[in-house]
């Protein structure tokens, strides 16, 4: 059974490492940071970052009934930048689930997802999800971050102790 206590867990572990790969591309040049590689889907570091801190915005937003959407890239050039982001999501989540009964985060219940569909979804689920999408451009970060020859150091896994 999911409750709030264990997604917290979760979502803190996952914060860390993401705060550990930002700490990391601190080091990347911003001709790095913004260098084209197409084959990742969002096509620099900047973007991979933003991209999976606004997922969990956007999530967040769908479990509490809105649609929280922008394209504010911009917003946040460097990597300080998407780390003051990421402090403000995680507090985002964090206040989510301090108010998640254990009944609510297990029950289906439809919710309305982008393009306007109303979908019939599991909170726990989509907030694991948020969780799990870290590690996916995670990867596709550190596989950049090793292309340019700056490849990220050992002990950024999701932390188990």
């Amino acid at each position: 059974m999911f409750t709030s206590q264990l997604l917290s867990d979760i979502h803190s572990r996952a914060h860390q490492t993401l705060q550990k790969l930002l700490a990391h591309c601190r080091g990347l040049e911003p001709g790095e940071l913004n260098r084209q590689m197409d084959e990742f889907g969002d096509p620099t570091v900047q973007l991979q970052l933003h991209h999976v801190i606004s997922a969990e915005r956007y999530w967040i937003g769908v479990l509490e009934g809105r649609m929280d959407i922008d394209e504010d890239q911009a917003d946040y050039p460097t990597a300080d930048a998407l780390e003051e982001f990421r402090q403000k999501i995680f507090a985002v989540g964090e206040a989510y689930l301090l108010h998640a009964s254990a009944e609510e985060l297990v029950t289906p219940r439809p919710m309305i997802t982008w393009g306007n569909k109303e979908r019939i979804l599991i909170p726990a689920h989509v907030f694991l999800r948020t969780q799990m999408h870290i590690y996916h451009h995670h990867g596709k970060v550190a596989t950049m971050c090793r292309i340019m020859g700056k490849p990220i150091p050992p002990g950024m896994d999701y932390p188990i102790t």
